[in-house]
């Protein structure tokens, strides 16, 4: 079995997993409408060391381009650019390595990455107060009598 895309007008509207003997029959439509995608491909690498197919993995949204013969996702921001090795978006600069702790966002409006404190969750020990919850109020159930 293998991934297929079906690419309309360059822009991938499905993903499905078949043979590709079944695409060419026609049940899902026009067999040159559907374009094999390798599941294990990403930024014209094969995960597990295999032949890279199209680049990357296609997604629904995603560009076909038949002249680099790959898909690519949609420009997630105006001043990124597609890297013609990878078919992947970059940032104008380059994200800042790590820091425990906090994950950098794109800034359009300043072409710059930010740093983003990662939200703790309370620890909860022993001495935690339960957190209390007001009663709830609820009506007198009406039984029917005969």
């Amino acid at each position: 079995m293998g991934h297929f895309a079906k690419v309309e007008n360059g822009i991938v509207t499905q993903v499905i997993v078949a043979e590709q003997d079944v695409i060419n029959t026609g049940m899902f439509g026009a067999p040159e409408s559907w374009i094999q995608t390798s599941y294990n491909t990403y930024g014209g690498e094969h995960r597990l060391g295999g032949e890279p197919l199209r680049k990357n993995y296609a997604g629904m949204g995603y560009t076909y381009d038949v002249e680099r013969d790959a898909f690519y996702a949609p420009q997630p921001y105006p001043s990124w650019v597609l890297s013609e090795n990878t078919c992947l978006w970059r940032a104008p600069i380059t994200q800042p390595d790590p820091v425990e702790g906090f994950f950098y966002s794109w800034d359009e409006e300043t072409l710059s990455w930010k740093s983003n404190e990662i939200p703790q969750a309370p620890v909860i020990t022993e001495e935690t107060p339960p957190v209390e919850t007001p009663p709830v109020e609820t009506p007198p159930v009406e039984t029917p009598t005969e």
